[in-house]
């Protein structure tokens, strides 16, 4: 696909410096010299990183392989990060992966309760990582990440697009580092399979098309076309 000059120049610049390249405007937007958005660290979550980390509100169910009375089908997490099991008391949860729980209540049950206990984990609902899908979409809302969450994985779990969306106009923004980044995808060309459909993260926001977050980032779609390939920018103050 052709590039029109000016955002030619923009990347040509950015690849040239090393660094961001200013738009100005009312968004304040800079380019960044990435294919990518940046990938979320545990810093930006306080206590959280892939794989699942369990957080306060998420729900689980626990298994102890031959002990029926060992056994919760739902068992939610308190606003602590605990719960409460059968012969063991509390348990803290929070911060670690359903395999790194099973591995602890193992250990509590071991020797004095059960002489070799297997305790299995595992995640039924996420009230804490989730991702936020708004704009020209069938059902904006609120979506919990568990496993592996793309775009289009987000799109569809939001029932699709409407006869209104812009496939070439998805925004994803993301916060890392206390510095907040947008990324701009063609859906349409990850539909055709011209690029990798992206990885989304807990604390994502998505928006499609038309809306007030797009709206605030115009001066971007006046300059950048449909291009086969993202576009990161890192998003500066308006004042």
């Amino acid at each position: 696909m052709v590039f029109v000059p000016l955002v030619a120049a923009l990347i040509s610049t950015a690849c040239a410096s090393g660094g961001p390249v200013q738009l100005g405007g009312a968004a304040n937007l800079a380019l960044v010299q990435a294919d990518a958005l940046p990938v979320p660290t545990s810093a930006d979550y306080g206590a959280s990183q892939r794989p699942f980390i369990v957080g306060p509100y998420d729900m689980l169910s626990i298994d102890v392989f031959g002990n029926e009375d060992l056994k919760a089908d739902e068992i939610q997490v308190d606003a602590g990060g605990r719960i409460t099991f059968p012969l063991i008391g509390t348990v803290e949860v929070a911060g670690k992966t359903p395999g790194e729980i099973a591995r602890t209540m193992e250990s509590m049950l071991k020797g004095r309760y059960l002489r070799n206990p297997q305790v299995t984990v595992n995640l039924k609902e996420t009230a804490s990582q989730v991702v936020a899908i708004s704009g020209e979409i069938k059902k904006p809302g609120i979506y919990p990440i568990v496993g592996d969450m793309t775009l289009l994985k987000a799109i569809a779990r939001a029932e699709g697009w409407t006869e209104f969306s812009k496939k070439r106009e998805v925004l994803v923004f993301r916060k890392v580092g206390g510095q907040q980044y947008a990324a701009l995808y063609d859906a349409k060309a990850i539909e055709r399979g011209q690029y990798a459909d992206p990885e989304l993260y807990p604390n994502d926001t998505v928006v499609v098309g038309d809306s007030q977050a797009r709206r605030n980032m115009k001066d971007l779609f006046t300059v950048v076309p449909p291009i086969v390939g993202p576009l990161i920018f890192l998003l500066g103050n308006n004042n």
